[in-house]
């Protein structure tokens, strides 16, 4: 099941250095990429499939394509590496054991939208990560490919490595911009779209670490190469965290469209000894979870998870056994995102603090079957109600567990004692 794709120079030693990156291939497809007109570039970026591996999946060649025509202001790319989803680890992977994988990519993207400066904003707390990238970065532009030059041709470009400051909200795009100007990580309200009006006030693309680190594949190999991998319309790879109650949790990369159980049996090992299945949260803890039953029919693409009223996310699958009580789960998942609320909006500063809340008073025993309904009501009063989609975040996972795990709840308002397994 496994493929070698993004994760290609993974196990070689010392390959985030440039010198052994070189060896297998780095930086080889700048003399292909300078050969091409951009716009030749965009399109076959487009026929490849690749979609934005950041969690919403919008094709990225596409993506591309809404820069305004005859602009005059700069060009920017953002690429974000604010890799703060709970259960999501697949970014620093790259960071650590193939930067150059992406510095190559950000170079084929910035020659593709005519950008010459590049921010890399990543994770506060990667600091492992940004010891490495910063000094991958600086490698390439010792050896010419970043700076007044690429690679000898006519094109400047500069990267810059911009540190968040620990804020799960600055994940979100425009939040993100607002962060490297200086400002509070607040989201924005759009329209206008970053491709429009971005950072500085001037045209911005902003793509996951992921999807830049995939564009080296395409432009060696080709679109039909990478179209290979997956289904017709999730084409390609991803890198999946798998984690949870499984024997091997870990990063994998696999192509998009397997059965999410048959992974989960085959790639991670299984559950536990004598251990039942409870559940999937397929991409990382905004993803509404998925039961045993409808795990049986769900493939990892974008179409099959909303097919299923979930979400393919950033791919970060969390197994659930018997021994998880869900309610302490709620009680975990509205806590983090009640942390991480920058406050702008009011149903989300204060619906979430409420929840959280109610889950409290129902764990301690002194809930009511009126405090699962407002639970749900809440939902349904937050949701989309916010400038920014965290929230959502929130409540689109709270409700999937209310709906199908609402047994568990009413346990805890039917008896004095908690009768349920800590999680």
């Amino acid at each position: 099941m496994q493929v070698k794709v993004l994760s290609a120079r993974f196990d070689i030693p010392d390959a985030h250095k440039i010198e052994v990156a070189k060896e297998h291939g780095a930086y080889a497809t700048l003399e292909k990429v300078f050969s091409m007109q951009p716009v030749d570039v965009i399109e076959l970026v487009k026929q490849s499939g690749l979609r934005g591996r950041g969690g919403a999946g919008f094709p990225t060649g596409l993506k591309w394509s809404f820069l305004p025509k005859n602009n005059t202001k700069p060009v920017y790319l953002a690429v974000n590496s604010d890799e703060s989803e709970p259960a999501t680890f697949k970014d620093r992977h790259i960071l650590v054991l193939d930067p150059h994988a992406m510095i190559e990519g950000i170079i084929i993207c910035c020659y593709a939208i005519n950008s010459h400066h590049a921010y890399i904003y990543i994770r506060g707390e990667y600091t492992t990560q940004v010891k490495v990238l910063q000094a991958a970065i600086d490698e390439a532009y010792a050896a010419g490919y970043l700076g007044a030059t690429v690679d000898g041709h006519d094109f400047p470009l500069d990267v810059t490595v911009h540190r968040g400051a620990g804020a799960y909200v600055c994940g979100e795009e425009t939040a993100l911009l607002e962060s490297i100007e200086g400002r509070k990580g607040q989201p924005r309200s759009k329209p206008p779209f970053p491709a429009v009006e971005g950072l500085y006030g001037c045209p911005t693309i902003i793509n996951n670490v992921q999807s830049i680190a995939s564009l080296p594949y395409i432009l060696t190999n080709g679109a039909d190469a990478y179209k290979a991998f997956g289904t017709e319309k999730s084409p390609g790879t991803h890198l999946f965290g798998i984690s949870g109650l499984v024997k091997k949790p870990g990063m994998y990369e696999l192509p998009l469209g397997l059965p999410i159980l048959d992974v989960i049996e085959h790639v991670a090992g299984g559950l536990r000894e004598g251990r039942k299945l409870k559940g999937v949260i397929p991409g990382g803890s905004s993803t509404p979870v998925l039961t045993p039953e409808e795990a049986q029919t769900v493939t990892l693409d974008y179409e099959s998870m909303a097919a299923h009223k979930t979400m393919f996310g950033s791919g970060g699958i969390v197994v659930l056994d018997d021994t998880v009580d869900i309610v302490k789960l709620v009680e975990n998942l509205i806590s983090f995102y009640h942390h991480e609320s920058c406050g702008q909006c009011t149903p989300c500063r204060e619906g979430l603090g409420w929840m959280l809340k109610i889950v409290k008073k129902i764990i301690g025993g002194k809930g009511t079957t009126a405090d699962i309904n407002l639970l749900v009501e809440l939902c349904d009063n937050i949701e989309m109600k916010t400038v920014c989609v965290l929230s959502a975040a929130c409540t689109m996972p709270v409700r999937s567990y209310l709906n199908k795990f609402r047994h568990e709840f009413e346990a805890y308002v039917t008896s004095d004692v908690s009768c349920q397994t800590a999680m």
